[in-house]
């Protein structure tokens, strides 16, 4: 069993997802690979670098030959025996073609050219099955905020109950995070999708006077863009690439924590369903542990640690540097995959997410209606000014809860309070409704954005 938990056949899909690593795998890469060479070669034969047959042989081979163990096998032992990145698929493709193949299979060519140019295609595909599920994770956490538009809850700051806000406006926030990543992603494809086709240096000496052609079409066969210049020690994009993931998990990992806090036995505000039954723990049958949202929090661990390392890439030796683009070899798809199980998990516990709105309620009251204190020291400050009320409305809201009394009661009783406002001034104070201040709107102006 392989030791990275991404590629275990018993735990990789609680690491990634399906459908990226059938983006990342091995033989996909492979075959990626043998596209690129192939289209390399097809493009290079059409501008005379080299012979007609040799582009259409090359291509043939690429598309027909089989990627198994043997081939495998022999890429890995030629890797070893050579020391060099490259060389083992180049001897191992070169065993298994024609003498086309043999002679002008990977002309002109680096390592780079290939490996960053699957990566372009790779990360591509990648950002398009992100922006799918953002936008479906979008659209889920549009129908919770409309649904709890209105569900009054406890705002919490520091841990401890604050005013009161709507569960709605609490899932808007989350929602707009969500809709700035969309557009980052977005705007993040204009820096991305650029293939590399450059030589040893980036000067593409070894493509003629021709090469920028070659570079233009060889890129636009592969849906890339062709580069301004070469890019083999500029690692920006890629480095960027994973900070926006590092935000993107980030923001999984703060809405799974909120679930995971507002589901303690002793809150119990929301319920983290899943469509499967699910064991705690093996000691304690009672138990209904928050798996996913607690795994929301190690994918984004894992996602953070792993983009410093994209950092690091980001200071390079000259023309080409190892260091940092051999490092993306492992980085990359692990931050990858990571998110994408990321985005898989969020749109799984917001579409099961069970809102208890008698206990938001219910937990609302515990304060000892507390949390109606700024109402009160708002309409007292109009009378003795903020200052002087802020003082007046603590001292009473301490003694309050020293005493083990309702917030009322002594605001009631204090003849500095009761002497500026009415009995019924402080009744419409203590209504829920008016103390929300302008969460619905805000609401219904993320509804209308989102």
């Amino acid at each position: 069993m392989t030791s990275l938990f991404t590629e275990s056949s018993i735990y990789q899909n609680s690491w990634s997802t399906e459908s990226l690593r059938k983006i990342f795998d091995e033989k996909s890469r492979i075959r990626t690979w043998l596209e690129i060479l192939g289209v390399l070669a097809e493009v290079q034969s059409k501008f005379g670098l080299i012979p007609e047959s040799a582009g259409h042989s090359i291509r043939e081979f690429c598309n027909r030959i089989e990627i198994d163990g043997e081939l495998l096998h022999d890429t890995r032992e030629g890797f070893e025996q050579s020391g060099h990145s490259m060389q083992g698929f180049i001897n191992a493709l070169a065993k298994r073609g024609d003498e086309d193949v043999k002679n002008w299979l990977y002309y002109g060519a680096t390592v780079q050219d290939v490996t960053d140019t699957w990566f372009s295609i790779a990360l591509r595909d990648s950002r398009e099955q992100f922006l799918i599920d953002i936008n479906a994770i979008c659209s889920i956490a549009k129908n919770l905020m409309s649904t709890h538009r209105d569900t009054i809850m406890p705002g919490r700051t520091h841990g401890q109950h604050g005013l009161p806000i709507t569960f709605g406006f609490k899932v808007a926030s989350w929602a707009c995070e969500l809709d700035r990543h969309r557009i980052r992603l977005s705007q993040l494809g204009n820096r991305m999708d650029e293939g590399q086709l450059c030589g040893g240096v980036g000067s593409l000496s070894s493509l003629d006077r021709c090469g920028l052609e070659v570079q233009k079409e060889f890129c636009s066969r592969l849906g890339l863009r062709d580069p301004m210049i070469s890019w083999t020690s500029s690692r920006d994009v890629f480095a960027e690439w994973g900070q926006v993931l590092v935000l993107i998990t980030g923001t999984a990992d703060r809405i799974g924590h909120e679930i995971y806090n507002l589901q303690r036995t002793e809150i119990a505000e929301l319920i983290e369903v899943t469509p499967i039954e699910t064991v705690g723990s093996i000691t304690m049958p009672h138990k209904q542990n928050p798996e996913i949202s607690e795994h929301l929090g190690t994918l984004a661990r894992v996602a953070r640690h792993n983009a410093a390392i994209l950092l690091e890439g980001l200071v390079t030796d000259h023309e080409r540097d190892g260091r940092s683009w051999k490092s993306e070899w492992h980085v990359l798809p692990l931050i990858t995959l990571v998110s994408g199980k990321s985005l898989e998990l969020l749109k799984l516990i917001l579409s099961n997410l069970k809102v208890q709105a008698g206990k938001m309620q219910k937990n609302l009251e515990i304060s000892g209606e507390q949390v109606f204190s700024e109402g009160v020291m708002l309409a007292l400050a109009k009378k003795l000014g903020k200052n002087q009320a802020q003082k007046i409305v603590y001292r009473e809201a301490m003694s309050a809860r020293k005493k083990g009394t309702s917030f009322r009661e002594a605001i009631l009783s204090n003849s500095q309070i009761s002497s500026s406002l009415s009995a019924k001034e402080i009744d419409e104070i203590f209504k829920y409704e008016n103390c929300l201040g302008l969460c619905t709107a805000m609401v219904d102006r993320v509804l209308d954005k989102i």
